[in-house]
Parts: C-alpha cells; sequence; structure tokens
C-alpha cells in the first residue's frame, strides 16, 4: 500500500486489483489493468502518478518492468523495475528506490520527469550495490544529507551513507552475524525478535535511532559513533519505529504499547536551513551523473556503483575474476561467473 503525499488518499493492490480508499469510499482507478495485484505501490511527488511493481500490463507480471498510472487520464505507461518502495529526497529533484536480486540489490536515483502524464522515473548512472536481498526503503535525514539502509536477508543489517558522496559512515549487524548453513534455532529466535521497522531519522539530522527487542531506544551519533541507550518500553520488544513529519519519533510495542516521543533539537538547523542544505545536495548529486538512455532496457550495463567504500564501473564488474572470502558475495558469485566464462573460451 502507499499514501498520497499530500491528500488523505491511500492505494492498495491486493487479490482483488487496485483500489483507492479516501474518506468518501472505496473506489478503483481508472485504466488501472484488472489483474494489478502489485507487489509494490508509490505516488510520484507530485501525487499525480502512481507507480506499481512489478508491470501488469501484459497477461501476468513482468519483474522486468513496472506501471506508471496516470490518476487522471487513467493512461497507464511503463517504466524502469523497482522492486523496494520509492523515497523522495527531502531536497526534492531525486527518488531513491531498490532493485533486487538473490545475489545483489541496487539502490539507484531517478529524476521525475513530471512534465509526462503518467510520471515515470529516469534512473541515473551513479548508484548503490548491496549484497544479498530483502532490504527495506530507504530513509533520508531531514537535511538530506545521510541516508540509511536497513535489511539483508540474511542478517539484520543497518548501514548509512553520506548522500551526495555516497561514502558509508556506518555498518552494524544488530544481533549476531548469519552462521553457516543448517541454523541453530537460537540465531533463528534471534532472527524473529528483532523488527524490520526499527531504525528513524528524527528532527537532528546527524542522529540515526535504532529500535531493540528489549524495548531500548539507541541514539547513534553518526559524527562520533557513540550510542546512547533510552529506556522506552524496558522489558517490551520495539515492533516498529517511525518518525513523523515534524520530526518526533513513534514507537509501538510487541505489547500493543504506541508512545509517540519529542526529541530536543539542540543545535540542529531550523527547518529554512535544514531544507536550504537538502536542496543543495540533491543538485549536487544530480549534476555529479548523468541519466540511462531510455532506449536501453539493460539497466547494469550503465551503472557506476559504489558500496560506500569502493566504486566499479560497468566494465570492471565484467572483467572481474577474482575475490576473496572478505568481499562481498555478490563481488565473488561475479567473479566465479566471470572467471568460468574466460575458461570455457
Amino acid at each position: 500500500m502507499a499514501w498520497h503525499p499530500d491528500r488523505p488518499l491511500l492505494a492498495v493492490a491486493g487479490e482483488d486489483g487496485l483500489r483507492l480508499w479516501t474518506p468518501e469510499g472505496v473506489s478503483a482507478p481508472d485504466g488501472a489493468p484488472a489483474t494489478a495485484a502489485y507487489r509494490g505501490l508509490a505516488f510520484s511527488p507530485d501525487g499525480q502518478t502512481l507507480w506499481g511493481s512489478p508491470s501488469f500490463r501484459g497477461d501476468g507480471d513482468d519483474w522486468e518492468s513496472s506501471d506508471a498510472l496516470d490518476l487522471t487520464s487513467g493512461k497507464v505507461g511503463a517504466g524502469r523495475p523497482w522492486d523496494t518502495g520509492v523515497v523522495e529526497h527531502p531536497g526534492g529533484g531525486l527518488v531513491a528506490t531498490l532493485a533486487s536480486n538473490q545475489g545483489a540489490t541496487y539502490c539507484f536515483f531517478a529524476r521525475v520527469d513530471q512534465g509526462t502524464a503518467p510520471a515515470v522515473m529516469r534512473p541515473l548512472r551513479r548508484a548503490l550495490i548491496l549484497d544479498c536481498d530483502g532490504y527495506q526503503a530507504p530513509l533520508f535525514s531531514v537535511d538530506g544529507r545521510h541516508m540509511a539502509i536497513r535489511g539483508n536477508a540474511y542478517d539484520h543489517s543497518a548501514e548509512v551513507f553520506e548522500f551526495p558522496s555516497l561514502r558509508r559512515v556506518l555498518a552494524t549487524t544488530l544481533g549476531d552475524p548469519c552462521p553457516p548453513y543448517p541454523y541453530p534455532q537460537d540465531w533463528l529466535d534471534q532472527m524473529k525478535a528483532w523488527s524490520r521497522h526499527n531504525i528513524a531519522f528524527g528532527s537532528r539530522p546527524g542522529v540515526l535511532w535504532i529500535g531493540t527487542p528489549s524495548g531500548t531506544l539507541v541514539e547513534m551519533d553518526l559524527e562520533t559513533r557513540q550510542p546512547v541507550e533510552h529506556d522506552v518500553l524496558a522489558g517490551s520488544r520495539l515492533s516498529a519505529l517511525a518518525a513523523t513529519a515534524t520530526g518526533e519519533l513513534l514507537v509501538a510495542g510487541g505489547e500493543g504499547e504506541l508512545v509517540l516521543l519529542s526529541v530536543p533539537t539542540g543545535s540542529a538547523p531550523a527547518g529554512a536551513a535544514s531544507g536550504d542544505v537538502a536542496r543543495a545536495a540533491a543538485v549536487e548529486f544530480s549534476e555529479a551523473t548523468t541519466e540511462i538512455p531510455d532506449d536501453d532496457a539493460e539497466l547494469e550495463t550503465h551503472l557506476v556503483v559504489t558500496d560506500g567504500t569502493r566504486t566499479w564501473e560497468a566494465d570492471d564488474l565484467t572483467t572481474v575474476t577474482a575475490a576473496g572470502a572478505t568481499d562481498p558475495t555478490w563481488l565473488r558469485i561475479q567473479a566465479a561467473l566471470n572467471k568460468a566464462r574466460v575458461e570455457s573460451e
């Protein structure tokens, strides 16, 4: 499901197709494919286009494409593949989303062509590459200078990247790292205990908040790397954490608790100043890269990817044949495939 950015409108995709919920009732949007049981939904920043993934314009789902539905005309267009949320940068002009694969996940950034109906995402060449899959949608700090990504199917990881540099400034595993298969029961229980919706940026840009199974809230200063624990729901599992539009923290507990926390902003910049910083970050990122051509279906052949510490051009990844045990899984897989191809030739 997806909330409209400005109006009291909720889009929901389920077994009955696509539905729009408003205070007046429920309706099916004009033009939506009858079989559109989308796995992912998102509104464009201006709220005029509803994006659905995977595409249902044909006889069945197509994970190599997505749909873009103009809510005024009912026109449905084609978009690039994505599968995990679409998040607008607070500076405007850019969105971020994920395209997942079991071996690797791309976090790509895109301009939104809002001069057309429907509006479509136009991916840029600079992108993040994450190990494995199973991530949540990205989160931006209020000033747009940091981006956090939570997930990984095999570990409870949390990573924070500077923006627009994409330099990784924090990488941590919540709980014990993934052991060799078969997984012991105590590790599986630990995996269930940690919520995958337990990080948030509040009103202070340089602080990431992390919820824990014990009910404590960890305040992580991204500059000093010093954590401070706060007892919020002592003894009750924290099941979800989010930030409101004005920066308060909303905490949900495993026993049904719901707590709204107001956090002192300290020396955090005021709203207008924070917005100026965010806009500058978005412009800097956008001007340092280019759009991927519309007429080329192979997204990966144009990407310049980074994991936050190293950067690879597309040609680098087609020729690498060696990777060490400490390299990410996706790089070891790519090297093995390239080596097998070279040996067969």
